[in-house]
């Protein structure tokens, strides 16, 4: 067993990675918690419009993950000058796609809204939260590329802090700016948005300060290492390859959160109420995934630099390495939600009505979890291998499949929201199995990075 593929160095890489997606979803819960005691409108408006940006972002971040499947890929191969040409053209990307996604939240999205939405109340809070969340979107992909540099050559660890700060000032500015303490506005909805859109460049001042000053040897920083911020002319060769990897990746990430986005669409149209539940589950959710989700995307890095050590070999026996402790870690968080789930609810709500019709759903998410590190890491280690289109083609019919099962459930059984939400395991079975398929039946060891 090689030591780069160990359950040590797996641990290695995983473990910031989990702190801070708990971070970043700490703030999540205190969004959702705080927005509860706003009102249900804005509960519900919270979460569908921070879902909706969420979807195009991860448009973004799909860039992102391609651009750490190669740059693992060079670190594996020992090629350290390649990675900071890709970081650097990374950036070119994103910035100039920020413009777009900036001008499509504040321009398309109201008339899309307009059509989609039935509750004019949820319509109008939902484009006040993204009429200031927009601004953040810039700071948001600088982020992304930064976050595929460092989990690409495996430094994990600036994540941790990274989230923290984002974390500590997006609560404090949510405890101001939503409720109007400490001589702040009282902006309600507008304030969560806010706060996260200045949350979100103290983050990246982070990533610079880090990038600038830090380093793996002394005297040496990542900047000098790595040798990116060096503002090179395109190199249209290499961007190329950059969106022959990533962009796949990009509507994969799209089409995975668009679809989510869509099954909370169809929520909507079943009433406020179910959309307040599914709002208040899907927030424990995020935190509940954090660890399966962690191992991940620490997967892409570490099935795409074993490649990079031509080292194919080694593939089976890491993602079984992989998929055991993320497993062991989901078990253990199914088995403490089962036990307390209205301890649990009692934090975004204290409606006691709510409370009760919210824990039905909640104990299908804490089964859905079970299937999370399998089918998750799964998926992940077909991108890893440098085969995202095929990965794009597997998310295509996932999703597909998922939401043709919500709607009828919705629409024509009319089941209720608890019920509706056994779409979530039909998805994780479907994908996992397909990605098992793909590894049995595709010559997987041909793509090239």
């Amino acid at each position: 067993m090689p030591k780069e593929n160990s359950y040590s160095q797996i641990w290695k890489i995983t473990y910031p990675i989990i702190i801070g997606y708990l971070a970043q979803n700490i703030v999540y819960v205190v969004d959702t918690a705080f927005l509860g005691r706003v009102s249900e409108v804005a509960l519900g408006a919270g979460g569908l419009a921070g879902l909706y940006y969420i979807a195009i972002f991860m448009l973004g971040m799909g860039f992102g993950t391609g651009s750490q499947i190669m740059m693992a890929r060079r670190h594996g191969q020992g090629d350290t000058t390649s990675i900071g040409k890709i970081l650097d053209h990374s950036w070119y990307f994103l910035m100039a796609f920020a413009v777009v996604v900036f001008l499509i939240l504040k321009y398309a999205t109201p008339f899309f809204f307009d059509i989609a939405l039935s509750s004019g109340g949820v319509n109008a809070a939902s484009m006040e939260y993204l009429d200031y969340r927009a601004f953040g979107i810039f700071f948001a992909f600088i982020n992304v590329a930064f976050r595929a540099f460092f989990v690409g050559i495996g430094k994990t660890q600036v994540l941790i802090w990274s989230t923290v700060v984002m974390a500590v000032v997006n609560i404090a500015l949510d405890y101001a700016l939503i409720f109007g303490n400490w001589g702040f506005p009282e902006m309600g909805i507008g304030g969560a948005a806010l706060a996260s859109v200045i949350s979100e460049g103290f983050a990246m001042l982070y990533f610079a300060w880090y990038a600038l000053s830090k380093g793996e040897e002394n005297q040496i920083t990542f900047r000098q290492q790595y040798n990116f911020l060096q503002l090179p002319k395109v190199d249209f060769a290499a961007m190329k390859n950059l969106l022959k990897i990533s962009i796949p990746v990009m509507f994969q990430n799209f089409i995975s959160l668009g679809g989510w986005f869509l099954f909370y669409l169809i929520i909507e149209g079943m009433g406020e109420r179910p959309l307040a539940i599914s709002n208040i589950v899907r927030s424990i959710y995020l935190i509940l995934m954090i660890p399966a989700i962690a191992f991940y995307s620490a997967t892409y890095t570490l099935v795409s630099n074993t490649m990079g050590r031509d080292e194919s070999h080694e593939i089976k026996p890491l993602l079984k390495r992989i998929i055991g402790l993320g497993f062991l870690f989901s078990l253990v968080l199914s088995i403490i939600i089962s036990l307390i789930p209205e301890y649990v609810v009692e934090i975004y709500t204290n409606d006691a009505n709510l409370l009760l019709e919210t824990i039905p759903t909640l104990r299908v998410v804490t089964v859905a979890l079970l299937l999370i590190p399998f089918s998750m890491v799964m998926f992940a280690a077909v991108a890893g291998t440098g085969n995202t289109i095929e990965s794009l083609v597997l998310e295509v019919t996932t999703v597909l499949i998922y939401l043709s099962c919500t709607y009828y459930f919705a629409r024509v059984l009319s089941w209720p929201v608890e019920q509706v939400w056994y779409t979530e395991l039909i998805y994780l079975i479907i994908l996992g199995t397909l990605s098992v398929v793909f590894f049995k039946t595709w010559n997987w060891r041909r793509a090239k990075v």
